[in-house]
């Protein structure tokens, strides 16, 4: 309790140190709402069971805004993730000091980079396995972030999560902190370097993940690479290693579409466990060990990340003994995305 206490002074203290001053700022603000959304509407057919299927991904809807100066709020809902309907963010943004926050509500854990980017930033039709499997995370609680500007900007966060997911939340009480770190840091010629961290118990077994990355940006050339490593306490499952590399070069077009992008992308995962245990307590394979070589090409209409046609061949390479989930096989998938 008194590291709950702790924690919780250190998130607040800050924000009323910096109210005083806030209150005397008179810079006008625009208090209007505003609404955004994402439809992701895909077919995928699946050569080896010779079968097809059209899909709704996502019907993203949200809505943000500011009621004060220094408060701000986002409310999202996705309408059909994987065919359910998701609360995903909902949460009241302070920004006391320019360059500081705080966020308290349910939002997705600062953790990773892949798992970080919104359906309509994604580079391909379907995530990697770190955003989808092994480092996909939202939950609720409080977090604290700050900028520090200049020649080399750092991006720092830092949070504190009950644990319960985004349906367990009524009758979640709990004495175990789950946390999340991260720092992005701007380096000089178009570099980008994220390490990240986080603890959590989605039973009774915690697990510990660190996380890191370099993404690089040169005119029409962008290329990625990201590694995460989950430890399970009381070596109750094997230790997980995930990898996901990926280049995408630009080309633009001067009619129907804004530009063509080529993407390659390889990605890894080991064996892998949720945290969910059987019926005599042990932790079992959510995910079988698999690698992944993804191709394709992205159509743009207007605006990047606005109206993309994302087309790509996905090829799995499974272990033997492995059984495949029946949505992780070799697939031809045509995308599209419509951002609003």
């Amino acid at each position: 309790m008194k590291q709950i206490a702790m924690l919780a002074l250190a998130l607040v203290l800050p924000l009323s140190a910096a109210a005083d001053d806030n209150e005397k700022k008179t810079k006008k603000v625009d208090y209007r709402p505003e609404i955004h959304g994402t439809v992701r509407a895909k077919y995928e057919y699946q050569p080896e069971i010779n079968s097809g299927r059209f899909q709704v991904r996502t019907a993203r809807v949200s809505i943000e805004g500011k009621v004060a100066p220094i408060v701000a709020y986002k409310a999202e809902i996705d309408l059909s993730d994987e065919g359910q309907i998701k609360m995903l963010d909902a949460y009241t943004r302070l920004t006391p000091l320019k360059d500081l926050d705080f966020t308290i509500g349910q939002m997705r854990v600062p953790f990773t980079i892949d798992a970080h980017r919104s359906p309509h930033q994604q580079y391909f039709a379907n995530r990697s396995f770190i955003a989808k499997q092994v480092g996909n995370v939202r939950d609720v609680g409080a977090t604290l972030g700050y900028k520090i500007t200049g020649s080399l900007p750092l991006t720092l966060q830092a949070g504190i999560f009950n644990g319960s997911g985004l349906t367990n939340q009524k009758d979640f009480w709990t004495n175990n902190i789950n946390y999340s770190a991260k720092a992005q840091w701007q380096l000089p010629k178009g570099f980008n370097i994220t390490l990240s961290a986080q603890k959590i118990k989605p039973e009774n077994i915690s697990i510990n993940m660190y996380d890191g990355g370099l993404t690089y940006k040169a005119g029409r050339w962008m290329v990625e690479a990201e590694y995460l490593y989950k430890h399970y306490t009381q070596d109750a499952f094997k230790d997980v290693n995930a990898f996901d590399g990926f280049i995408c070069y630009d080309l633009p077009l001067k009619k129907v579409f804004s530009k063509i992008s080529f993407l390659g992308r390889f990605d890894y995962m080991s064996d892998h466990s949720d945290g969910t245990a059987d019926d005599n307590g042990r932790l079992y394979i959510t995910d079988y060990e698999r690698k992944r070589v993804t191709g394709g090409i992205t159509l743009s209409i207007a605006k990047p990340f606005i109206s993309d046609i994302r087309i790509n061949y996905e090829k799995y390479f499974y272990n033997s003994g492995a059984t495949p989930k029946v949505s992780e096989q070799d697939k031809f998938v045509i995308e599209f995305m419509t951002r609003f």
